[in-house]
């Protein structure tokens, strides 16, 4: 009996336990507890795709680029770039840590990285009206000099100092999907759609980088669909979604259809910044077909896919 699909979503974050502990050595042994929880899986008779956040780790790429291309013969890195160094960066280390953990376990299965490519449409309004903030912090002056040098969108940021602000267009395709299909198909497991991809528009035959984030959740829904993945589970830093989060008396969902979910998020009841995302990703996924998403913290990934833990979103209500 063929093993059951899963795409698998982490937070890039999820390799940054202490912001004072962030050097790539501190990155690793902070993804061992993650490669742990994803060979559980595998134990389990999961297959698994896994996609992966990357924002703390480009807002660095963005900081020594920046910071080389005062050097002579030094020069900057565009946002594309960064992002497929990252995908590059942070692939690595779940290689080796997932490695590590089937070592240990007495199992043998390879873990291959691709590097994803998302694609998305040139006339996505997105790109008229920035809203993702990347990199480094600044100050007002600091932030107006780039807007006027470097014609960066500079915004006030929530948690202080300024920062800037690029589009994070809508993906609909991922351009290496038959060959993540394939490797899934030869037993690999395959980490894939790193910080959303990198975005790209076609322009005839050629696919053209753009500088933006796409969404890592709603990314690991289009590859979830288009591998024909059972199961998509985002896990996070909460137990389950809730409805009032952050109210007197939030109170947590173990389980909603997507009329209700749709309902929920029109409302705002889950907020715009982390965890109304992740929601529109799993409704994107599960609105068509027999498929389900869990929403769940990492510690309890395998008990998610089991159906125990987390909340899981569906197509209607049985």
């Amino acid at each position: 009996m063929p093993n059951k699909l899963a795409v698998v979503a982490i937070g890039g974050n999820s390799l940054i336990k202490d912001d004072k502990k962030v050097t790539v050595e501190n990155q690793m042994q902070a993804l061992r507890e993650t490669a742990m929880h994803l060979v559980d899986m595998v134990e389990a008779g999961w297959d698994l795709a896994i996609g992966h956040g990357n924002g703390p780790q480009v807002g660095f790429i963005l900081r020594r680029s920046e910071i080389a291309a005062k050097v002579e013969g030094m020069h900057e890195v565009p946002l594309d770039v960064c992002g497929a160094e990252s995908q590059g960066q942070i692939g690595y280390l779940l290689q080796v840590t997932i490695g590590d953990v089937f070592f240990e376990r007495g199992m043998e299965r390879p873990v291959a990285t691709i590097l994803t490519l998302t694609r998305v449409r040139a006339q996505d309004p997105a790109f008229r009206s920035p809203t993702k903030y990347v990199g480094p912090y600044f100050t007002e002056a600091q932030a107006h000099r780039r807007e006027e040098q470097r014609g960066w969108a500079m915004r006030p940021d929530p948690h202080g100092g300024w920062r800037r602000v690029v589009p994070s267009p809508k993906p609909y395709s991922i351009v290496e999907t038959p060959v993540i299909r394939q490797l899934i198909g030869s037993g690999v497991i395959v980490i894939a759609g790193g910080g959303g991809g990198v975005p790209v528009i076609e322009k005839g035959p050629r696919l053209i980088g753009k500088e933006g984030v796409v969404d890592k959740d709603l990314a690991a829904a289009i590859l979830a669909h288009e591998v024909a993945a059972q199961v998509l589970l985002i896990l996070t830093d909460v137990p389950q979604v809730q409805r009032g989060f952050g109210s007197l008396m939030p109170e947590s969902i173990e389980r909603m259809d997507v009329s209700e979910a749709r309902r929920l998020l029109k409302r705002g009841e889950f907020g715009s910044g982390s965890m109304g995302p992740k929601v529109d990703a799993a409704v994107r996924f599960v609105r068509d077909g027999d498929r389900r998403a869990v929403i769940a913290e990492l510690d309890q990934a395998r008990e998610a896919l089991a159906g125990t833990a987390g909340t899981e979103i569906v197509a209607a209500s049985s």
